[in-house]
């Protein structure tokens, strides 16, 4: 094991993911003799970082070993130099199955050979800015600039896409100039936000430059690369019985041909940001081709199910926008799935074992002792355990077949003296996710089991159990997950998490639980616009929170009305108003249309008290006067009054009016006869991108915490626009922030979250 290790570090790959390629049997064996093959053709043991991360990338996705040696050779020899021939060089091969391959067609389909010069790149874009040119200059920099990258790199399909990108960004800049300060303004940034996201996912080789679809239109998309309903067996790698197509028939029949999806979570926790790509990947692809997805509660463990996560769940889909087709349990078909194990120890497929639950880790080598029992005495020994004649742990009922990764026999069923939620004590054997899923599935008549890309290595065990039950069998396709940095999302990290205290419970607006982000006041709309961004990609992906944050702000700006709150109240005096008056404000000062309400406007006033320094600022001092927003008042300094520690208590001021005044550097936010308010202001909850890794985090995520990721305001204040909102009610305040009222507010006493900052912060934690 050492020596393999130290085989896969010598390629680049860190310690730890060499140990994790290691568990992984096939792709460990693959990968192995890939290296090996490159260091024969290069004749050294030494093989540099960019071929090992080809070879390491090729051994992951290469389905046909019998083409390693070959495309071993071809990466060794630098022929195939980059993901994207990578790609093309896999797609070859799959579509060419005979020997002998043919190294011309091969090097012709791969751009083998082919190298784009600069002035190609240049030319290519020149000619493509110039298509656009007449749109580029009306709409400068809110032009997607994806297009003209997406475009470049149809016209040059072996170029290098960075280069390609610094090319557009330079010719670009020659056309419009430097960037103005209109430009540079809020509808304006949205386009810079949508370029990063395109260069995101572009970096991660998913999404094509330029792809800005929404996530129906990605999803009807991905319909172009699915199998058709009762098409299943032009998928590659699904297992053709003899009865596959009578199923397949009885299944068209039952159907319709319509799609049909689930989302299967486990009620045992809180969904989190990556539930949120599995719900508008499952729902969203069924919406997107008029079909129907099921929500299935996977409720097989019942030591962990509650019926507050059957609550959440449901509540997190609807919250999301989706409507179930009908809301199913794993629990439904329990009956069906026992006669089924019953079926299966009779063909011969399934045996009663006794090794205990650390000899079964990992379904170790050799096999089981009981694995050639008689099936009469398994059949016994099945019944004994549903009837609770075996202790927890002293029997399992195990199926004969080997997973992709190598594992030997998994557990089809457990013994657990634990009374179910839904099904009370009628059992004390429950199935596993092995068994229970792809059978769930079939029973559903399910066409399309999306789940994310560590179940790829149980599709093989997914087709085995319903072709060996002679079942009708779906398509299992796996996409990536969503990750996002400076957080954890599973559930022993979360809960620990709270028995520390760290966080008050799973719907801390610190977490990425999405019940935290709702609390937060995260928009549905802009965590699936998030998903949208970041694509329907087959890759794992690791994001930033800051461009969920983008995705929110973009929403909250067209849908949170305006309204004026101090965090840090000064008393200000305005010695000379003629009379107290009211004071109309818009609700959305871009579209006065859409809504104004009125605030009070009287002597006395508060304002942030860092809006105001004794000399040399660019807001009030008692040289330089401001005005206040929508009052149309400029006020001056008269008078500083301090309390006994000569901090700055008050302040009396004179008004003028804004028309006649002299037009003020600044403008200032205020708020008269306010309600007292709670502010509560987030930020990051760990210090580190990666808690979770030793590498980064030797002493583990707890000792990571951000001792600023929570800061309470208690005596802030905010206008009297805002008394009568309800629990999870958004608002723009004026120059601080989007906040939400908290569910902790009372008639007494308003508590706001801040959902996200006015824009990015780039110097925050």
């Amino acid at each position: 094991m050492a020596d393999t290790v130290e085989l896969f570090t010598s390629i680049g790959l860190s310690e730890q993911k060499a140990k994790e390629t290691l568990k992984n049997g096939a792709l460990s064996s693959t990968l192995r003799d890939a290296i090996v093959q490159a260091q024969n053709v290069l004749g050294t043991s030494g093989v540099d970082k960019t071929i090992g991360t080809l070879l390491y990338s090729m051994a992951s996705r290469l389905k046909d070993t019998k083409r390693l040696e070959f495309l071993s050779i071809n990466i060794a020899q630098r022929k195939i130099s980059s993901e994207l021939q990578l790609a093309a060089a896999l797609e070859f091969l799959k579509s060419h199955p005979q020997d002998p391959i043919s190294q011309s067609d091969f090097d012709e389909a791969c751009g083998v050979g082919i190298v784009i010069t600069p002035e190609q790149i240049e030319d290519a874009v020149e000619s493509v800015i110039k298509k656009h040119k007449e749109q580029l200059l009306k709409e400068r920099y809110r032009f997607n600039i994806g297009l003209l990258m997406g475009e470049a790199r149809s016209a040059l399909k072996w170029a290098d896409g960075k280069v390609i990108k610094n090319e557009v960004d330079m010719q670009v800049l020659h056309l419009l100039g430097p960037k103005t300060e209109a430009d540079l303004e809020k509808n304006h940034a949205v386009s810079s936000v949508e370029a990063a996201f395109i260069m995101f996912t572009v970096l991660q080789g998913d999404v094509g430059f330029g792809e800005t679809k929404s996530l129906m239109e990605q999803l009807r998309g991905e319909a172009l690369k699915f199998h058709k309903p009762g098409e299943n067996f032009t998928t590659e790698g699904y297992v053709v019985t003899p009865n596959t197509m009578n199923l397949l028939k009885k299944h068209l029949e039952f159907t319709g041909g319509q799609i049909r999806t689930r989302f299967p979570p486990e009620p045992n926790g809180i969904l989190h940001i990556g539930h949120a790509k599995a719900i508008n990947f499952n729902f969203g692809y069924a919406k997107a081709n008029n079909g129907i997805c099921f929500l299935r509660y996977d409720d097989t463990n019942p030591e962990k199910e509650e019926e507050k996560y059957f609550t959440a769940i449901k509540d997190m889909v609807e919250w999301l926008g989706y409507t179930p087709y009908d809301v199913t349990h794993a629990s439904d078909h329990f009956q069906k799935l026992y006669d089924l194990a019953v079926d299966l120890i009779r063909r011969g497929h399934a045996y009663v074992c006794h090794q205990k639950g650390e000899e079964l880790k990992g379904h170790n080598v050799p096999p089981s002792p009981w694995r050639d029992r008689p099936i009469e005495e398994s059949l016994v020994l099945f019944e004994r355990m549903k009837k609770g004649l075996f202790a927890e742990g002293e029997a399992t009922l195990r199926m004969k077949m080997v997973m992709e990764d190598g594992k030997m026999d998994p557990v089809a069923y457990r013994i657990k003296y634990t009374p179910h939620h839904r099904t009370g004590d009628e059992w004390c054997i429950y199935p596993t996710y092995d068994y229970t899923h792809c059978l769930c599935d079939s029973i559903e008549n399910i066409t399309h089991s999306l789940c994310t890309k560590e179940f790829q290595a149980r599709r093989s065990s997914y087709y085995w159990l319903c072709n060996a039950l002679d079942l009708y069998c779906p398509v299992q396709w796996e996409y990536g997950r969503l990750n996002l940095t400076y957080t954890v999302v599973s559930k022993r990290k979360i809960i620990k998490l709270v028995e520390t205290g760290v966080v008050r419970d799973w719907d801390d607006p610190r977490l990425f639980t999405l019940t935290a982000l709702r609390r937060r006041g995260f928009p549905p709309e802009a965590i699936n616009n998030f998903c949208a961004r970041v694509g329907v990609t087959v890759s794992q992906t690791t994001t930033e929170p800051h461009l969920l944050e983008a995705c929110v702000r973009d929403v909250l700006n067209e849908s949170a009305p305006r309204a004026m709150a101090v965090l840090e109240p000064l008393k200000v005096t305005i010695t000379n108003l003629p009379e107290n008056s009211d004071v109309r404000v818009p609700d959305f000062p871009a579209n006065e249309a859409k809504g104004s309400h009125t605030v009070p406007f009287t002597r006395t006033i508060f304002i942030e008290q860092s809006d105001f320094r004794e000399k040399g600022y660019k807001r009030l001092t008692p040289e330089q006067p401001v005005g206040l927003r929508h009052a149309g008042y400029v006020i001056s300094v008269q008078k500083i009054i301090k309390d006994s520690e000569g901090k700055v208590a008050e302040l009396e001021v004179t008004c003028c009016s804004s028309e006649t005044a002299e037009k003020p550097k600044a403008f200032i936010h205020w708020v008269s006869k306010p309600l007292a308010c709670e502010v509560r202001l987030y930020e990051k909850l760990f210090l580190h991108k990666h808690p979770e890794d030793p590498s980064e985090v030797p002493n583990g995520f707890l000792s990571d915490i951000n001792p600023h990721s929570l800061e309470v305001i208690r005596n802030a204040l905010v206008d009297t626009s805002v008394k009568t909102a309800k629990v999870f009610d958004k608002f723009q305040f004026e120059r601080v922030g989007y906040f939400s009222l908290d569910p902790d507010s009372t008639a007494n006493k308003l508590i706001f979250n801040r959902t996200v900052t006015l824009k990015e912060d780039p110097g925050k934690i």
